[in-house]
């Protein structure tokens, strides 16, 4: 994986972790809008808000502490983690996001302190008379961007280190917040209360929960202190999943309070209506601004890092911009033009955005960049990798949820936003990989995933093969195929992919005469490759050293099939001009008879038909018992697009005298359903003994793209082979032996 996020001059341990998380949990939104949401959606809403919230975020919390404890985090936070696991290109992708969320979050916390200031400002004026300066006082765009002003400089001159210690100070005044909260009296009787009422003229269920779930996304805010962290992989994990327990339980206490203490409709109405309750009501809006100003410097602190790491993955269209943005200062490695950047967007945002719309933008990146986290952590449970091994696990189910709940809530949140954010995402993606060639890790996790749902696959197939043994139903070929001809005839190897394309499986095998050197292992590997490379095909190829075709035939048998079953068809191959292969097939076959194999050999013509528009099938009284697979093996070849405007010609020969019978028999076989042939592609062929079976099949097919021919095992050993000569008129031959009838249904 390319470059390192290196900084030498961590400082920070567990508590800024918590601190900078709980401080967003508990931050605005909390104080400025969780009213208003108790208010339109009723306490069970609330609730309802609150745990499918969570349950977005838990798992996330939960995928973050595994991974981080996983790997060694540097800076970057939610980036390094997504890019490090899936890899620069989808990494970097997600990683502009999120960078755009939380320069956005900025913004977001800076507008809402603006409206926590308006009640305090209100105060001055009537207070006092303060002229030119007592509309700007109640002017929350103004503050708000007074309020950026002043933000942005303190986090340029002083950083990072000033950040985390105002966390402190901060986290301090909004548990004191909370407390005087909570001592509040009600002002309303507890007869009065209705847990399952709501609001009059209520809100959207999903448009409140967007507004709403900001508020748990402050596991990020500790997450990207991780550049910053003595130890990220102890005091991420720790800090992040104590401060998204508590959060979520605090906010039950808050809904609960909230609606046995006033009106659900001064609930949904008054956006500072916590103040009302407070023992002490000023203490609310200097509880939000603090819990504004404190978020608003974890993301300010936050997303200047993730751009940082992003510059030093070297993912934008310059070197130059790409030297700009990773450019820190000397003497504390702040991102100081990464910071300039997020402030600027910032300023834009605070200038032309309103609060609600914001959330909505930011909820959206967010379950973006939750859901790819959740779906790492799944994929890494099922890869297999060994080098992947957490400190802390996670459940793959827990991640497998998360991941599902985000996609599931980014459509009905805002469908077309969603849409509007994944094109984003692919755009970013497009861009990023124009540039980068890295795709590695990617590739690499979801080939571990398909590799281990593929030996599951095997295994639990096996096992039901094997429970089955004595079963018939439903015939398939499970076919392996074995040449030493592989570069110069394809006939074996075409035959293979065509039966392996929908309703078989394949597996063929390059056989290299000779002992295992290492000469002979890599001229294996190149003609592995040759026979790989540029070919999309269902069939799975490899190579075979050994000194004999009869021991490499006997290896061979006993191999697996790539479905996790056994192998029921073995297809071997000789040229008509070959006769030293043919040889080698033909004293090899008893040796596949024993092991219970149905045999197929093809041979290759010299003169190759590539119309593929007939498939030829014959039939004999003599050995009926093929019949049924060499009809399935032809239906399945022709399952293949090759030769999708082909038809199969069947054609039957029996005894003259015994005609009529015969074709009457045919026919109800067919009409019966049992044939997948039509009638009119049958034809009916009485044998005449002065005439043989051989000169018939030269007659019919010698056009034929591709003959099939039963033989008798039996025969083999009388006739040897001449039982596969005497077809001088014909093209490409498949001859084939069924150890057993087969059933078509």
């Amino acid at each position: 994986m390319p470059r390192k996020l290196k900084d030498n001059r961590k400082q920070f341990g567990t508590t800024p972790v918590f601190i900078a998380s709980i401080s967003t949990i508990l931050g605005a939104i909390l104080f400025l809008r969780f009213g208003i949401a108790v208010g339109n959606v009723g306490f069970f809403g609330a609730i309802a808000i609150i745990v499918l919230g969570h349950a977005v975020t838990i798992p996330t919390a939960l995928a973050v502490a595994e991974i981080a404890t996983n790997r060694k985090v540097e800076g970057g936070g939610d980036y390094y983690v997504i890019s490090r696991s899936f890899g620069i290109n989808i990494g970097a992708a997600i990683g502009i996001a999120l960078f755009l969320s939380q320069a956005i979050s900025v913004s977001f916390y800076i507008i809402a302190f603006a409206e926590s200031f308006i009640p305090f400002g209100q105060f001055l004026n009537e207070k006092y008379n303060l002229g030119i300066l007592s509309n700007l006082l109640v002017n929350s765009k103004a503050i708000g961007l007074i309020s950026m002003s002043l933000l942005s400089l303190l986090i340029i001159s002083k950083g990072a280190d000033l950040g985390v210690k105002a966390l402190y100070v901060v986290a301090s005044v909004i548990f004191i917040s909370l407390l005087l909260f909570f001592l509040g009296e009600s002002q309303i009787e507890m007869k009065q209360v209705n847990f399952f009422s709501k609001a009059e003229e209520a809100k959207d269920f999903f448009y409140v929960f967007t507004i709403i779930f900001p508020a748990f996304t402050g596991i990020s805010a500790g997450l990207g202190l991780s550049g910053d962290l003595k130890e990220p992989r102890k005091s991420i994990p720790r800090g992040t999943i104590i401060a998204t327990v508590l959060g979520a339980i605090i906010y039950i206490l808050v809904a609960f309070k909230l609606v046995i203490s006033t009106d659900l409709n001064n609930l949904a109405n008054n956006q500072l209506v916590m103040s009302d309750i407070a023992i002490w009501g000023p203490i609310i809006p200097i509880g939000l601004a603090c819990a504004a100003i404190s978020s608003a410097l974890g993301s300010i602190i936050i997303a200047p890092r993730t751009l940082q790491a992003l510059a030093k993955d070297k993912i934008f269209p310059s070197s130059k911009i790409d030297f700009w943005l990773a450019k820190q200062k000397k003497e504390n490695n702040e991102p100081l033009n990464g910071t300039i950047v997020t402030c600027i967007i910032a300023f834009f945002i605070v200038y032309v955005g309103d609060i609600n719309n914001v959330a909505r933008i930011i909820s959206m990146f967010f379950m973006v960049t939750y859901g790819a986290i959740c779906l790492i952590s799944f994929l890494e449970h099922f890869s297999g990798d060994p080098s992947y091994r957490p400190a802390f696990k996670s459940r793959w189910y827990i991640s497998l949820l998360g991941a599902i709940l985000s996609i599931w809530l980014m459509f009905k949140m805002d469908t077309l936003f969603a849409f509007l954010s994944i094109i984003i995402m692919i755009t970013f993606y497009y861009f990023i990989s124009k540039k980068s060639s890295d795709k590695r890790e990617f590739v690499n996790l979801f080939k571990d995933v398909l590799e281990q749902i593929a030996r599951q696959l095997k295994i639990f197939l096996q096992r039901i093969n094997d429970s089955n043994l004595s079963s018939n139903f439903h015939w398939r070929p499970f076919v392996v195929s074995i040449s030493d001809a592989s570069l110069t005839r394809k006939s074996a190897f075409d035959i293979t992919r065509w039966i392996s394309y929908k309703y078989g499986f394949g597996t063929y095998i390059h056989y290299i005469k000779g002992y295992l050197s290492k000469q002979t292992f890599e001229q294996s590997k190149v003609i592995k490759h040759q026979l790989i490379e540029g070919k999309k095909t269902n069939v799975y190829v490899d190579t075979l050293i050994s000194p004999s075709y009869t021991s490499a035939l006997a290896q061979v048998v006993q191999l697996s099939s790539i479905s996790g079953t056994e192998n029921n068809l073995i297809l071997l191959e000789f040229s008509e001009s070959d006769k030293e292969s043919f040889e080698d097939v033909m004293s090899n076959f008893n040796l596949l008879h024993t092991t219970g194999y149905d045999v197929a050999i093809m041979r290759s013509s010299d003169f190759k038909l590539d119309k593929k528009e007939e498939i030829h099938i014959w039939i004999s009284s003599r050995d009926y018992k093929n019949s049924n697979m060499m009809i399935l093996l032809g239906y399945i070849i022709l399952g293949h697009p090759e030769w999708k405007k082909a038809q199969i010609k069947v054609f039957t020969i029996y005894p003259k005298d015994k005609f009529e019978e015969y074709k009457n028999q045919m026919f109800d076989y067919i009409e019966s359903g049992r044939l997948p042939i039509s009638p009119r592609n049958m034809k009916m062929l009485p044998h005449d003994e002065d005439i043989s079976i051989k000169e018939i099949i030269n007659n019919h097919s010698s056009n034929s793209d591709l003959t099939i021919i039963g033989f008798r095992g039996e025969l083999v050993k009388k006739q040897k082979l001449d039982i596969f000569e005497g077809y001088d008129n014909l093209g490409n031959i498949l001859f084939v032996n069924s150890i057993n009838q087969k059933d078509i249904d």
